[in-house]
């Protein structure tokens, strides 16, 4: 169509196109890459639930990760999609070295445990739940819905999760946040939630 706007261009374009730049001997294009996907990894990384400094190793590593593997990647419209599937595996292999529990050693007395709950434990647990979700239901319907999501599914996929809800991919850690503020000061307002 005559007069019509250009289709503003993707941002795993732009990647691809820093990065077909970066290859053909221009190191600035690195410098534009770096500044436009990191934001994107950091993310990545804090979804594995790594505190900050962890989450930047984990970025820095990715990007050493590309420089190594530069000639090897065969299509640089697909360095975005590289860079994310690098630092997501990447931060999950930290996470997994961070959650290793180091065995104590073994001091020959016997471990009591309950085989399982009590009927008072039941009855505790059951008028806990019942307060929480009480508080639940009283959040704006984007927030329940999104904390549903995200507390029953052990991995939620941030991309369809922002389809189903009809919200962008970036706002989903933010308004998980604000929404939980909200849930927390209402429990925390309340004197039948014991959880505090």
């Amino acid at each position: 169509m005559i007069g019509a706007d250009p289709v503003p261009e993707t941002l795993s374009a732009k990647a691809g196109h820093l990065f077909e730049a970066y290859r053909s001997q221009e190191p600035e294009a690195m410098a534009d890459l770096v500044a436009l996907v990191s934001p994107i990894l950091w993310h990545t990384a804090r979804a594995a639930r790594l505190d900050q400094a962890t989450a930047e190793d984990v970025v820095q590593t990715t990007w050493l990760a590309l420089l190594r593997h530069a000639p090897s990647i065969s299509s640089p419209a697909a360095v975005l999609q590289w860079l994310v599937v690098t630092a997501r595996r990447e931060a999950w292999r930290v996470s997994r070295v961070q959650s290793r529990v180091k065995p104590e050693e073994f001091t020959g007395e016997e471990i009591a445990t309950p085989e399982k709950d009590g009927p008072e434990m039941i009855v505790v647990r059951n008028a806990g739940d019942d307060v929480l979700w009480r508080h639940l239901s009283a959040l704006p319907e984007r927030c329940q819905q999104l904390l549903r999501v995200i507390a029953f599914s052990d991995r939620p996929d941030y991309n369809q999760l922002a389809t189903a809800l009809g919200m962008p991919v970036g706002s989903i850690g933010p308004t998980r946040g604000r929404c939980l503020a909200k849930l927390r000061a209402q429990l925390a307002a309340d004197s039948d939630w014991e959880y505090a």
